[in-house]
């Protein structure tokens, strides 16, 4: 059953998958929202149960994925269903894998529209924009507001900024993985990384560093609080990209003889460091210029008002945007990799065929977030419980039902359903850190995700 091969498709080296992982874990959350969420809830406080929530439960998650992968060398549900019938259990744990693409398709669906966001405004920056803006001083936040209130209320900019980020990532995947996803992530993630230590460094000389240091770095318990511990539990786990089908996917690319659990850990310390130096290149500027720190919409807003009144803030703001760009494209190359897989695997579609069609698909779902966003006719749809209109509704399907229920099934498959020696040959551990790894599997791991499933569904407060 291992040997029978279902993917032919391979990472060329170590390097090669752990820097695709990484780019799939670095995304636009690393870039704004750790760093806000750090500084709200205890600063290094918040960091040491962050990085423990990581080291007990996100890493263990991610090697049983990418075990599960590796073991099945198919694409996700394949792979599942393979691995669940050779421990002598029902293919129908394929559900794992199908339930991981979806979610992962699905998230993509409204992740292209703000990567296109990003991409708007790089030309923004480079034509002069933001300092445009601050020309008349007393005018200058509203006139980023504006720039950006007509960027999400215009359909036809918000339809040609997703076309655009879209075909790219269907070039990139119409590829294959070598030529494709391992090309793309050879160049673009240094390039990442270098502009985000440039911009740091600028930050550092222009910015108030100390401020945004004590922001994010003071200890302080008194700001910890249990909520803030299921926050920092809940980002460990989604800032890895678990349960979206990504790490399953890229596990049945694995070659023989990478450890899972080196490689597991050197990307959550990767994600780790460039969340950090992320928060150390923003926050300088934001406080620097007396703004309100604060996640999300706020990366298109608050920083284009600081880029319009600095020194080479045009400049530094085109390059802060291409660095957001090519963080939002990794991930979204990956999230789209398993749909192709499958298309290729299950379907015998040509590469080209399948980036096409998984393409195309996530095009026409982004059409409901564009709506949403944009005002229109289905703004007005109300999805309940949900949060509202149809990019709401994917965003709380996605972040609080799929992807926390999939990674629940993820741990107890690999510890509990998976055969012991099998899940014991892929990991090649000692055997008392394969105990250890699977005491966090079969035990923390499912009730850490028990925990942040009920608090994002708001169980906790109703029982508060």
């Amino acid at each position: 059953m291992h040997t029978e091969t279902h993917v032919s498709n391979r990472w060329s080296s170590r390097y090669a998958y752990i820097l695709a992982a990484t780019g799939a874990a670095v995304g636009l959350g690393n870039l704004w929202k750790f760093p806000y969420i750090m500084g709200e809830n205890g600063g290094g406080a918040f960091v040491l149960v962050y990085l423990l929530c990581i080291l007990f439960i996100g890493i263990p998650v991610m090697m049983a994925e990418v075990a599960i992968g590796k073991r099945g060398r198919s694409t996700p549900a394949n792979a599942a269903a393979m691995v669940s019938v050779e421990s002598g259990h029902s293919s129908h744990w394929s559900v794992i894998g199908s339930m991981g693409v979806l979610a992962g398709f699905l998230i993509l669906s409204f992740y292209v529209v703000i990567a296109g966001w990003a991409a708007a405004y790089v030309l923004y920056a480079g034509t002069g924009e933001f300092s445009a803006a601050a020309a008349n001083s007393t005018t200058h936040a509203e006139a980023i507001g504006t720039l950006f209130g007509n960027l999400v209320s215009s359909i036809p900019q918000l339809l040609i900024w997703t076309t655009l980020t879209v075909v790219a990532v269907v070039y990139v995947i119409s590829k294959g993985v070598k030529d494709g996803l391992e090309t793309a992530v050879t160049y673009l993630m240094p390039a990442l990384l270098v502009l985000l230590i440039c911009i740091m460094c600028y930050s550092a000389i222009v910015g108030d560093f100390a401020s945004a240091f004590a922001f994010m770095f003071d200890v302080d318990f008194s700001k910890l609080t249990i909520k803030g511990v299921l926050v920092a539990l809940g980002h460990a786990f989604f800032t890895l990209s678990l349960a979206s089908g990504i790490m399953m996917v890229y596990g049945a690319y694995l070659p023989e003889g990478v450890s899972i659990a080196k490689t597991s850990i050197m990307i959550a310390i990767a994600d780790t460091v460039v969340a950090l130096i992320a928060g150390l290149a923003i926050y300088p500027i934001v406080f620097a210029h007396g703004l309100e720190p604060s996640a999300g919409g706020s990366i298109v807003q608050s920083l284009p008002i600081a880029f319009g009144s600095m020194p080479m803030g045009d400049f530094v703001g085109t390059l802060f945007f291409i660095m957001v760009v090519f963080a939002a494209f990794t991930s979204a190359i990956a999230l789209l990799e398993s749909a192709a897989a499958y298309l290729v695997e299950r379907q015998g579609l040509t590469r080209v065929k399948a980036a096409i069609i998984a393409g195309s698909g996530i095009w026409l779902l982004s059409l409901g977030t564009i709506g949403s966003l944009a005002g229109s006719e289905w703004a007005q749809i109300n999805f309940g419980f949900m949060g509202g209109n149809i990019f709401d509704a994917l965003d709380y399907l996605t972040a609080n039902i799929l992807l926390p229920l999939g990674g629940l099934l993820i741990s107890v498959f690999a510890g509990w359903i998976i055969k012991t020696e099998v899940v014991k040959s892929e990991f090649s551990l000692a055997p008392w850190q394969f105990s250890l790894v699977m005491v966090l599997l079969r035990f923390v791991a499912p009730l850490g995700i028990l925990f942040v499933f009920a608090n994002s569904v708001g169980v906790l407060d109703f029982i508060s």
